[in-house]
């Protein structure tokens, strides 16, 4: 009993920050820096807990999954499978064996998912009735988290940045840059590549049509390095000499690399005073330390390659764009590239109150990212707000009373866990949830229902009128987690502590 318990707490942990009305959670690290995070992502609020019961270590890793795969729910994988234990249990006290219930369990969650199959909408073909959807989708997953008071603004950020990936759910071209300042309203979307770098000193301050070489190469060997060796001189002149030919070495790498014919240089290590004042002679551009990830997506946004050597510049792939500036946001300078060779990336900047704020806010923004980015590759879409929940339940239910044995317990049970989604949303609302569910399971005996529970009125509302979607996906990847997590926790009779394994002598 002791792994169910521990399961439902944290179930009941999370339980809160479920639907639009849910609460946030405050983290407070037991580190040395006290750091606080305030989190309404189920998965952050897992992650960063202590935990001692192995079953509840499951839940957090189904929650972790579900963030890696799909992105967003998070939080209804582990109430979904916490209220699948609590079912369980009390199969389990009226002497129902474990193997019988997982057995309708897995009955009843292929019943469930062949119900959605029937019931999902697709508008892959028509495109403005698919952008459409995207915007309700991402409104629906913003609607749980900090930014709902400004979900129109950020799910048209999201939805634009998603369609600019053409597909590919590789979210590294959109680049999120926090900088705390202004409100979450003054976030915006920028067409090109935002570099959180200043631009030299004496060198350009703007380059049209920028031929980019990015680079990773040391730049700073025009002084004597020579560590731990020793060099025995004459006199003095020739050391001066040793310093000549080291410095004439940098004069001729920079040479090289001005023989590229390009007007931009950006370096992943620092580069030195002397080799700069060679750059910024030629009318070269040139950037140090830029951040390793920044470098990386600079390749793929500008279309060239990191080269570190310079030998044969046929070989290296330049990158281009049209404009190269510095542009200031808030009181920082950043330089920007306008004008990419691949139209795919990106850069949302986010502005807001304070760390906390932009961090929550990012969050978020990639929970909706993440989810858009899989809707547009699998473009089924389902109604929101308890609308799945309560058709899968009313067909677990069918199903349970043509299924003889005790079978048909355990796949009531299931039913009754996907109902406490629903009940789950109308409580963290602080309605009736008893008396809108059972409205709700009225509505639903009618054909092609699409009713909801709608927070905002407090009553149960048309989905479809509303706008609430959600994507296939989620709920698919959602349903099939919980109950395998379940599952899993179900067919655990005891706990056992083991002796860490010892080290072999190794002699």
């Amino acid at each position: 009993m002791a792994s169910f318990i521990g399961a439902m707490a944290i179930a009941d942990l999370v339980k809160t920050t479920l639907g639009p009305k849910g609460m946030d959670k405050i983290l407070q690290s037991t580190g040395r820096g006290r750091e606080v995070t305030v989190t309404n992502d189920g998965a952050t609020i897992l992650k960063s807990l202590h935990i001692d019961n192995p079953a509840a270590k499951v839940l957090v890793d189904i929650s972790k999954v579900q963030d890696d795969e799909v992105g967003d729910g998070t939080t209804s994988v582990v109430v979904l499978a916490g209220e699948l234990l609590r079912e369980a249990e009390k199969l389990v006290n009226a002497k129902i064996h474990p193997m019988t219930i997982i057995s309708g369990y897995r009955m009843a969650a292929e019943c469930a998912r062949d119900v959605l199959l029937q019931r999902v909408v697709d508008n892959k073909e028509d495109a403005e009735k698919f952008k459409s959807d995207l915007m309700k989708i991402a409104r629906t997953t913003l609607s749980s988290k900090i930014l709902s008071q400004d979900k129109e603004h950020f799910a048209q950020l999201a939805v634009d940045a998603v369609m600019r990936l053409k597909g590919s759910t590789n979210l590294e071209s959109i680049q999120i840059i926090k900088k705390p300042g202004g409100s979450l309203k003054d976030s915006f979307l920028d067409e090109g590549f935002i570099l959180d770098k200043k631009i030299g000193i004496g060198q350009p301050k703007r380059i049209e049509n920028a031929k980019i070489l990015v680079a990773n190469t040391a730049m700073d060997t025009d002084k004597v390095k020579i560590y731990g060796a020793r060099v025995r001189v004459d006199s003095m002149s020739k050391v001066a000499e040793i310093e000549g030919a080291e410095k004439e070495k940098m004069r001729e790498k920079v040479q090289k690399i001005i023989a590229h014919g390009i007007n931009c240089f950006i370096n992943r290590q620092l580069i030195y005073n002397f080799p700069e004042e060679l750059f910024a002679d030629a009318g070269i551009l040139a950037i140090e330390h830029a951040d390793f990830e920044g470098i990386e997506r600079l390749g793929l946004v500008t279309g060239g390659e990191i080269a570190s050597t310079f030998d044969n510049p046929e070989s290296v792939k330049l990158g281009h764009c049209k404009l190269i500036e510095e542009i200031m946001i808030g009181e920082d300078k950043l330089i920007h590239f306008s004008g990419c060779e691949l139209g795919q990336a990106c850069t949302i900047v986010l502005r807001g109150a304070s760390h906390h704020v932009l961090d929550e806010a990012e969050r978020s923004l990639h929970d909706a990212l993440c989810v858009l980015s899989q809707t547009v590759n699998d473009s089924r879409v389902l109604l929101g707000g308890g609308w799945p929940e309560m058709v899968m339940a009313k067909e677990v239910d069918e199903l349970a009373r043509k299924t003889p044995g005790k079978k048909s317990h355990a796949i009531e049970a299931f039913s009754r866990a996907l109902v406490s989604i629903p009940t789950t949303i109308a409580d963290n609302a602080g309605l009736d949830s008893a008396e809108l569910v059972a409205k709700l399971r009225a509505e639903h005996h009618k054909e092609g229902c699409t009713a909801g529970i709608d927070v905002i009125s407090g009553s149960v509302g048309d989905m479809a009128e509303l706008g609430i979607s959600e994507a296939f996906k989620v709920k698919q990847a959602v349903l099939l987690s919980a109950t395998e997590a379940a599952e899993m926790i179900l067919r655990v009779d005891e706990i056992i502590t083991c002796a860490p394994r010892r080290r072999e002598d190794r002699m």
